[in-house]
């Protein structure tokens, strides 16, 4: 049996079709809408376990289809657009979307995106202790219990702050997380938006943990949004 099912949001018939085939390839139960009013009837008696929405609807904008099943649903959502500006995509993740895949993308970039929305939700749905298992990507680890991070097992001092971004980014590996995001979740959600100080930290935290900071292995920068660390392992 299929293990999770995907909600394919899109109007055109052969990205659709095209998304159907690899999604069913790798074992995943597919269902398909093309505009979003059929899409919110499907995801409220299908209840799909992931939504992959194209923003560009024929009867309403994707952000209204984001905005009405975040009133009553934690579904993950990855938006899948060809709209490249920054606000997009900033205002798509703001409205709760999980993720943003830019057309075109290739095979390997979606389904990762999928498997790296699942496994965050379904952390969320456990009773144990959030993410109490080690964040693990090649010779990087966090262990969240002991707020320890090794890279070829020899101990990473951060600063606290600098700790509470890697951690939450460790948290949400795999998907990009805004600017906004990190500030509220980092220094509390009166801050005032100033992405300086992030940007600071940030460049302290890549001197630490990347072999060369201008190519990063853990930690990616998404140009006018966010940032994105690399999938847990």
């Amino acid at each position: 049996m299929p293990k999770f099912s995907v909600l394919i949001i899109e109007d055109e018939n052969k990205i659709q079709t095209f998304m159907g085939k690899i999604l069913k390839r790798h074992d995943y139960r597919v269902l398909c809408s093309s505009t979003g009013r059929e899409a919110l009837e499907i995801i409220r008696s299908q209840c799909p376990d992931i939504i992959l929405l194209d923003l560009g609807l024929p009867d309403m904008d994707g952000s209204s289809v984001i905005r009405e099943v975040r009133t009553w649903s934690s579904t993950p959502i990855i938006v899948i657009s060809a709209r490249t500006a920054e606000m997009e995509k900033v205002n798509s993740l703001d409205l709760g979307a999980d993720d943003y895949i830019t057309k075109p993308f290739g095979t390997s970039e979606l389904l990762a995106r999928i498997r790296a929305s699942l496994r965050h939700s379904n952390r969320l749905r456990t009773d144990n202790d959030l993410y109490i298992r080690a964040y693990k990507h090649g010779a990087m680890t966090l262990d969240f219990s002991k707020r320890l991070l090794t890279i070829d097992a020899k101990a990473v001092h951060l600063t606290p702050i600098e700790y509470k971004i890697v951690a939450y980014l460790a948290q949400n590996s795999g998907k990009v997380i805004t600017y906004s995001s990190l500030l509220s979740n980092v220094w509390g959600p009166y801050t005032d938006g100033d992405n300086k100080i992030l940007r600071v930290n940030m460049a302290n935290i890549r001197r630490k943990i990347e072999k060369d900071p201008a190519q990063p292995e853990y930690i990616f920068t998404e140009v006018g949004v966010g940032y994105r660390m690399a999938e847990d392992e």
